[in-house]
């Protein structure tokens, strides 16, 4: 297993950053002690609901964070993280036997720059650097000497104060490219703090929604089609407040707040601002602060009992300045009709007396209807299944 050695940043202020010690503010102490262990052993520490279980199908990945399933069955991971080695590749997960255990990890692209994002489409694997989009062609026939990437873009801001990316293709078979924040909160620039939209080929750049402080993870519902996104809230405001966001969009052009407002309705007055509170649209949903929510996915398979149909399962990366630390869990958003109604835990474990031994990134649900969940500390996949 691969041990980590993370770099402790002093001023770096970024509750979805992997595990890192951070300069606190009076009064709030930093998460240091993150626990070094086997995660092997220490499955037997999460906590599901009756009739689920969770196994790792791939384990010694570094840094492994946004996932994307071909359908042919490859699991494709990107990585990004503080720890030394720095996480440079993407891995491409082949299970060959269908024992829900991997049987081979290619690494098919290193010596990137903070490779966070991956999507899968017509063959072809799109990667997210910090200011770039590339493609690898043809890929599943290449996996153990793939070709050198293309760029399709690099017409993105190489800030890397939330620079890294969460990359999908819509519905509209657009590819959606988030750009963060580049501070804890500032007034940013129309190049940030926001969701784009570009063409297949890198073309046609588009501003979809405005006003996200950060957002690592998003995605449609099912029946309405409408996108759905967490965003992470500002540090450095107390223990409990900014709450952290679900966000549903309904048409493009909409403001979600940041860094004016917050949550349904609570106002930063750090910053004024000539626009009406009806010219924002809040949160779907509350969470607690400083979560780090990460990587939803719908829930559309068929091995859940049926209560999880077009429910949304959340990844809690956790956070990393709160006193006490809270999150590193899966959550689950309650979805009734258009409207997030509750959220509730859905996997815990991960947080042993205020130490952490993982944290879970991304989403992704498997064929047979489970779900893949990838852990960017302890350097695994999980995979959660119900019954038999």
């Amino acid at each position: 297993m691969i041990q980590f050695r993370y770099v402790f940043l002093l001023a770096l202020a970024v509750a979805s950053l992997p595990a890192a010690a951070q300069e606190a503010p009076k009064g709030v102490t930093a998460v240091v002690n993150p626990m070094k262990v086997d995660p092997q052993e220490y499955l037997s520490k999460i906590k599901l609901p009756p009739g689920f279980k969770i196994s790792i199908f791939a384990e010694g990945l570094n840094g492994p964070r946004q996932l994307a399933l071909s359908p042919n069955g490859t699991l494709f991971v990107g990585s990004f993280g503080m720890q030394e080695p720095k996480p440079d590749k993407v891995y491409a997960i082949r299970d060959e036997d269908g024992d829900y255990v991997s049987d081979t990890v290619y690494v098919i692209a290193s010596g990137l720059n903070n490779p966070n994002g991956v999507a899968f489409r017509d063959g072809s694997l799109y990667i997210a650097e910090i200011n770039r989009i590339l493609r690898i062609d043809n890929i599943e026939a290449n996996l153990k000497q793939p070709p050198e990437p293309v760029v399709v873009t690099d017409d993105y801001p190489a800030d890397f104060h939330h620079g890294w990316k969460f990359i999908v293709f819509g519905p509209d078979d657009r590819l959606y490219v988030p750009v963060g924040a580049p501070c804890n909160t500032c007034e940013p620039s129309d190049e940030h703090a926001l969701i784009s939209s570009i063409k297949p080929d890198g073309s046609d750049k588009q501003v979809y929604a405005r006003g996200i402080r950060n957002t690592v993870g998003f995605t449609w519902h099912p029946v309405t089609k409408e996108l759905w996104f967490t965003d992470n809230g500002r540090d450095l405001w107390g223990n409990d407040r900014p709450p952290e966001e679900l966000n549903r969009a309904t048409k493009a052009g909409e403001h979600f707040g940041f860094p004016y407002r917050f949550g349904k309705e609570l106002v930063d007055d750090t910053y004024k601002t000539t626009k009406a509170d009806a010219d924002f649209t809040p949160a779907a949903l509350e969470f607690p602060a400083h979560n780090a929510l990460l990587g939803p996915e719908f829930y559309t398979g068929k091995s859940f009992p049926a209560e999880y149909t077009n429910q949304l399962f959340i990844a809690s990366h956790g956070s990393w300045n709160r006193d006490p630390p809270d999150g590193y869990r899966v959550v689950l958003a309650r979805i009734v009709g258009n409207e997030a109604v509750k959220w509730e835990e859905f996997a815990t474990g991960w947080l042993l007396d205020g130490k952490f031994w993982g944290r879970p990134v991304d989403i992704e649900q498997a064929p047979d209807g489970s779900l893949f969940v990838s852990d960017d500390h302890a350097g695994v996949i999980y995979r959660i299944s119900y019954g038999d």
